[in-house]
């Protein structure tokens, strides 16, 4: 056997018959939508900015002429466009297979807030996704074995909540609610899966993270231009590896067969930095199921949606 696994893109079953929401347009978000695409899927490849998903969305026709894709706009940094799009997406489909939760601002150096009033990264990163998931909950139940896909990153390992300032107000710090982001999503995605087991939901629900990718994310969190910035650009060839297999996790726990509720997913080498999809660590923070409960209530309350109402209709 060898030491790491070795699964790829080519062992992805026939998504023949299966639909698949997929947010965020470029980098893993793109890769993700290509793929599922390229094996039978029908395709919603949401974003804030039409201009780039209409471009998505033209690449991957044009590399799959058969793809079943279209874009629709969803800002995760604002609770009505979330709800516009669940209402849009229950009104025009039946059930929904897949929803991959992807997308996301990485430390933005400045503190900024969402429509909402939300620190920018918790309020983009997990509770839009917290909202969307809810809305989507009804076409999901429809679904044979639906499966939703929440990612998190390796920075989740410096994470907690903090619950005595989820919004950073009192003092901002980029990275540390970066983290806290994405130790939310690991959360968010651990206790949808309990509360699927309690009320019968027939839902998959998996973590995973895509190690250290070149993407937009890294190169724009700090800005462009910035140090961090330039130093990513001009060695992310060197040190990161491609968006391509970053999205690997993703489309493992989306798609495989083996893909099993509560592992956390991430490339299999390098500290989980890079290479094929393989169970990964969660930090023992993550795994506080009291937290979790916790932090259920209150993304309820900051969101003022319900999951549990939405799910008995």
């Amino acid at each position: 056997m060898d030491k790491f696994p070795t699964w790829t893109a080519a062992q992805i079953p026939s998504q023949q018959g299966r639909s698949a929401v997929v947010t965020g347009t470029g980098g893993l978000g793109y890769e993700t939508a290509l793929e599922l695409a390229r094996h039978g899927a029908e395709v919603i490849l949401a974003g804030r900015n039409a201009a780039k998903g209409a471009e998505a969305v033209k690449r991957i026709s044009a590399s799959v002429p058969s793809a079943n894709i279209r874009f629709e706009v969803l800002d995760l940094a604002s609770l009505a466009s979330v709800q516009a799009f669940g209402t849009r997406m229950n009104t025009q489909w039946r059930s929904l297979d897949l929803l991959i939760n992807n997308a996301g601002v990485m430390t933005p150096p400045v503190r900024q807030v969402t429509a909402d009033g939300f620190e920018l990264q918790f309020g983009t990163n997990y509770l839009g996704h917290f909202a969307l998931t809810a809305y989507l909950m009804p076409l999901l139940r429809q679904a044979k074995e639906p499966r939703v896909v929440s990612l998190s990153s390796i920075a989740h390992r410096s994470g907690s909540i903090h619950f005595d300032d989820l919004q950073f107000e009192r003092r901002y710090h980029a990275g540390q609610s970066y983290a806290q982001s994405k130790i939310a999503m690991i959360m968010f995605a651990l206790e949808l899966q309990r509360r699927s087991d309690l009320g019968g939901w027939n839902l998959l629900s998996i973590p995973v993270h895509p190690g250290i990718s070149r993407t937009d994310l890294l190169l724009n969190g700090a800005g462009p231009n910035s140090a961090p910035g330039i130093l990513r650009r001009l060695l992310g060839p060197i040190l990161f590896q491609p968006a391509a297999q970053g999205a690997l996790p993703a489309l493992f726990a989306a798609t495989s067969p083996e893909a099993k509720a509560g592992v956390y997913y991430g490339p299999g080498r390098l500290s989980e930095t890079r290479g094929l999809p393989k169970p990964g660590k969660m930090a023992p923070q993550a795994l506080d199921r009291a937290a979790a409960s916790r932090l259920w209530e209150v993304s309820r309350q900051l969101t003022q949606v319900d999951f549990e109402a939405i799910v008995s209709g």
